[in-house]
């Protein structure tokens, strides 16, 4: 088997959750003060970057970051070019960790309208996806976000989604959709309502193309189960959307089939202050609450 059937079999089929590690130019600050960093440690762009790389790095070289808990991670472009141990970023997770690596690829998103924010356009996509393949890379992820229940808006955000997913196929890459439903929403269940059909509609009309899904934490508990049986459907993950650890292992628990690809709360009580143990043994807890609340 190629390294892609392995990657492919072990993302649809082993107990786990992704490690998201993708925090971009926007989001980079806010979680270096979660982990102790302040503004005040760095005076440009490149010092944060590298101090958010020293932290990734931190967490992918930890005893406790393995590919018996974890399925995969999610890069940002800037740590694709990096490397982790010696080792180009995506080598090392798969090559030393047995981590399936996925790349971030869009661009951020456009102010709201209608409801939403649908993805800023991606001129260098091509480019990106063709660096992808060339390091090993298994998948991509982007995100857009769903501020409330509007039909019209929902539809732009998952047409958007499908037709970009579509090209990530086409390239060899399977391509993770991620329409979030902002977890402040005021009309939260009604949105995924309306998204849980759009995407239904969506994945009936693919065609031999398989993707992933990444959604929020829903109120209606497994609304997604269609979505996670379908045969187009690696898998479905789930991101924690700013919910506490504890409530998004929680609400994951009761939600079969869906597995984790967390963020803020997988880093969640890390701290650039603490020992190596101390360290490993907070990303250890984490990893294992956030494992076993996968596996339902």
């Amino acid at each position: 088997m190629s390294d892609r059937d392995d990657q492919l079999a072990k993302v649809r089929n082993q107990d786990g959750f992704i490690a998201a590690l993708d925090q971009s130019g926007g989001s980079t600050p806010k979680a270096l003060r979660l982990y102790g960093i302040d503004e005040s440690a760095y005076s440009n762009d490149e010092e944060m970057f590298d101090l958010v790389h020293a932290m990734r790095c931190r967490i992918c070289e930890s005893p406790a970051f393995t590919g018996e808990r974890i399925l995969g991670a999610i890069l940002f472009e800037m740590t694709l070019d990096r490397d982790i141990a010696g080792k180009n970023s995506a080598a090392y997770l798969w090559e030393e960790k047995n981590v399936v690596p996925f790349l971030k690829v869009d661009k951020g998103l456009a102010d709201e309208a209608d409801g939403v924010q649908i993805m800023k356009p991606m001129p260098e996509l091509d480019a990106l996806l063709e660096k992808a393949n060339g390091r090993g890379v298994f998948g991509t992820k982007m995100r857009s976000v769903i501020k409330r229940a509007s039909a019209s808006g929902i539809a732009a955000v998952v047409d958007q989604q499908f037709e970009i997913g579509k090209r990530i196929c086409a390239a060899g890459l399977v391509p993770i959709i991620e329409p979030e439903v902002d977890i402040h929403a005021p009309d939260k269940a009604e949105a995924e309502a309306i998204l849980s059909e759009a995407i239904l509609a969506q994945l009936d009309a693919l065609g031999d193309q398989n993707v992933m899904l990444k959604l929020t934490l829903p109120e209606e508990t497994n609304l997604y189960s269609k979505h996670i049986a379908h045969d187009r459907v690696v898998r479905v993950v789930a991101l924690s959307g700013g919910y506490t650890r504890e409530e998004a292992n929680r609400r994951l628990a009761a939600n079969t089939g869906m597995v984790a690809s967390f963020s803020r709360a997988l880093t969640e009580g890390l701290s650039a202050q603490q020992s190596e143990d101390e360290f490993d043994a907070m990303l250890d807890a984490s990893i294992e609450a956030i494992f076993q609340a996968s596996r339902t």
